[in-house]
């Protein structure tokens, strides 16, 4: 059992990391703002999926491998940055519809919330940052240290998953609003696929 005190200080580091800006509320935003709340909500879900993804592979070691092999660091780097890209140039092709009510550019909630899973379980930055962070956290005489981190885990994903359903309700009403904007509706395919290709390419320039 994780005692109180490291809980505590870990709920406060969390919420510190979830509620600053990055790459999924980036996501998250662009999806709520081009295609409604409830599809920003499910790309929200989406990456608290890849999270527990991530805390597995943290669990269980894998983490560990991708952390000491370049080419296996490089390798899913390279195609979760090509995923990104391929969306964002999608996004940036896709035609206005003629009829702004029309909503052409809006997206289901199941493929956002698969978009989401794939974005988030191919970034392997992620990966090595649960490798890295959850074991701070551990502590041997609290029980067994699969376990702690499972908790911790689940804290994160619950808490990043809270963030992104009030980023996605905020971003939600302002897309309704611009959506009402033809002018808008026509850029709007553009600046969300120009997000998606920004974050391909920052993905593709990190480094372990």
């Amino acid at each position: 059992m994780i005692d109180l005190t490291t809980l505590i200080a870990y709920i406060a580091v969390v919420l510190g990391f979830v509620f600053i800006p990055g790459p999924a509320t980036l996501l998250t935003i662009a999806r709520a703002t081009s295609s409604g709340t409830r599809v920003g909500i499910a790309t929200g879900a989406g990456i608290a999926a890849g999270d527990v993804f991530h805390t597995v592979m943290a669990m269980i070691g894998i983490s560990a491998i991708i952390a000491a092999s370049a080419t296996l660091f490089s390798v899913i780097k390279y195609v979760g940055a090509a995923y990104l890209i391929y969306l964002g140039i999608r996004a940036i092709m896709e035609k206005t519809p003629a009829n702004p009510a029309a909503g052409a550019l809006a997206i289901s909630a199941g493929t956002a919330f698969r978009q989401a899973v794939l974005t988030e379980a191919l970034n392997p930055k992620t990966a090595l940052f649960f490798l890295a962070f959850l074991p701070q956290f551990v502590r041997p005489e609290n029980g067994t240290v699969m376990l702690q981190m499972a908790a911790l885990g689940v804290i994160f994903v619950v808490l990043g998953l809270l963030s992104t359903v009030v980023f996605a309700v905020s971003a939600g009403r302002l897309g309704t609003f611009l959506r009402r904007n033809p002018s808008v509706l026509r850029w709007q395919g553009k600046v969300v696929g120009g997000i998606y290709c920004a974050l391909g390419v920052r993905l593709a320039l990190q480094q372990r």
